[in-house]
């Protein structure tokens, strides 16, 4: 078995470099920290900041995802920010998302403020110094930076990039071909006359297939249980109504928005209320794109309501179009072992693989796995709750962003933005320099939930991290993962002066 290489990390001293102190530090480079960058950049013009990213490049999982075909699952007129219009079609190739940030990037000249391959390894509050220490690994000279500052917004995102999550299956050390996976796609990998086999259901392998059948001789899609899908097309057929009436694009950017956010309402609305007509439509939108006579209670039909995971979104039926071609197929079953030249399912039937491709998720991580203390006790994060989904209970001046599951990642980062602004401007009208999410007196009884609810969403890659993330309560302002139509009336009136926040 051959795997696709790994670079090591830089080995340096352990010498500590002052790297100098500013009013703001964002950690993560991608649609977060830009997105947050911007907003900080026109609200408090004076004010320091710098950004810092492990990678050597900006864009996040865009970066760190280059499988073929890698693109957005969400429409890009909500994933875009709302203060950019994008341009193109509702659904962008990830290199088209990356152009999309440079601009955002060259607009605010936030060139200047980003420090890439700097790795966040730690993060220290002193409430004698009101300020955060942060320490700093520089992945290209191995070199140790110590940063301060006054406040500190993690927008790194979720997940591990560097650790992808791939199980332990019995024969692995036998087979004989490339394992591959996707956050580690190797660019010499040739699939010219290769036979793959896709472990995985998600909107990775809904991506991936698609975007390698035309190249492989033949590509299975191996998957445990089903997922739902849904087949839009690229351009949305109000876009192409609209393109010649010549609106600027500002108008059209927010027409769109508007038509999408509707869209996506009632969808998680009736996906709640009214599970199986969600579950009636989209099999119905489906089986036209099938080939005839396919199984589809079999490969199609998931074991949970719909939205209870995401929907993979397949841009015009690309991946059923190779289905139908016979340049792909699925087998729904369980890996019984590796074989020196394949995998053997539970049924007995061995599928023959060149090439095995695990599209099969990635590890969560809080915060980046940074190592925080507050005035010198560690943090654990397991016994902390969170405020609106944005702070964390007795951590001082640190906010975080975490987007949506079931609506566009940036709708979410745009309305956190809006709430940190209003939060450091309070703050300044008050001449306080220190703010804590605290836990009244009302909320000492209060009911310490999971950080996900498994009824409300229970995909595998957040029910196997339950375990190391922070909580939620039973009440406002100590619960998160509402939808985005009750966040756009929630946030902006949330009440800074409730006593949940202490301020000093």
């Amino acid at each position: 078995m051959t795997t696709a290489p790994t670079t090591a990390p830089a080995q340096g001293t352990t010498e500590i470099q002052d790297a100098g102190h500013v009013d703001v530090l964002i950690v993560g480079a991608g649609v977060s920290g830009i997105g947050a960058a911007h907003h900080l950049r026109d609200k408090f013009p004076d004010r320091t900041f710098v950004i810092l990213d492990a990678q050597d490049n900006r864009g996040g999982t865009w970066w760190t995802h280059q499988y073929p075909g890698v693109r957005s699952d969400s429409d890009l007129f909500t994933y875009g920010y709302r203060f950019k219009p994008w341009r193109g079609p509702s659904i962008a190739a990830g290199g088209a998302i990356l152009d999309y940030l440079d601009e955002v990037i060259k607009d605010d000249g936030l060139e200047a403020y980003i420090r890439y391959q700097h790795r966040v390894t730690s993060a220290s509050w002193s409430t004698e110094d009101r300020r955060w220490t942060v320490g700093v690994t520089r992945g290209d000279t191995g070199e140790q930076l110590r940063f301060t500052a006054s406040f500190l917004w993690m927008c790194q995102g979720y997940y591990n990039h560097a650790k992808p999550y791939r199980p332990q299956w019995e024969g692995l050390d036998r087979f004989q071909g490339v394992l591959v996976h996707p956050q580690r796609w190797p660019e010499d990998l040739d699939l010219a006359g290769k036979r793959v086999v896709v472990i995985g259901s998600g909107a990775t392998a809904a991506t991936l297939i698609p975007a390698i059948a035309a190249e492989a001789e033949h590509v299975t899609m191996l998957q445990r249980s089903p997922s739902y899908f849904f087949a839009p097309p690229t351009t949305h057929e109000l876009a192409v109504m609209l393109e010649p009436v010549g609106l600027p694009d500002e108008w059209t950017h927010e027409i769109m928005r508007r038509q999408y956010t509707t869209q996506y309402h009632w969808l998680a609305r009736t996906s709640l209320d009214a599970p199986d007509e969600i579950h009636a439509f989209l099999m119905e939108a489906i089986r036209p794109l099938l080939p005839e006579g396919f199984d589809i209670d079999k490969h199609f039909t998931p074991h949970y309501r719909p939205w209870q995971q995401r929907i993979a979104i397949v841009p015009d039926g690309d991946l059923f179009a190779a289905l139908r071609e016979g340049k792909a197929s699925i087998v729904t079953d369980t890996i019984e072992t590796f074989t020196e030249h394949g995998i053997t399912v539970s049924s007995g039937e061995e599928i023959p693989a060149d090439i095995v491709v695990t599209a099969t998720g990635f590890n969560l991580s809080v915060f980046g796995d940074v190592a925080f203390t507050v005035d010198g006790e560690e943090v654990d994060f397991t016994e902390r709750v969170t405020w609106r989904g944005v702070m964390i209970s007795g951590v001082p001046n640190m906010a975080y962003t975490f987007g949506y599951f079931r609506h566009s990642w940036t709708l979410r980062v745009d309305l956190v933005c809006d709430l940190v602004e209003r939060l450091l401007s309070h703050m300044q009208d008050m001449g306080t320099t220190m703010v804590v999410p605290t836990l009244r007196p009302q909320d000492k009884d209060m009911r310490i939930r999971p950080w996900s609810d498994p009824e409300n969403f229970n995909a595998g890659y957040v029910m196997r991290s339950q375990d190391i993330l922070f909580k939620q309560g039973d009440r406002e302002p100590w619960i998160h993962m509402l939808e985005h139509d009750e966040e756009l009336e929630v946030l902006p009136k949330a009440d800074l002066d409730d006593g949940s926040l202490v301020y000093r």
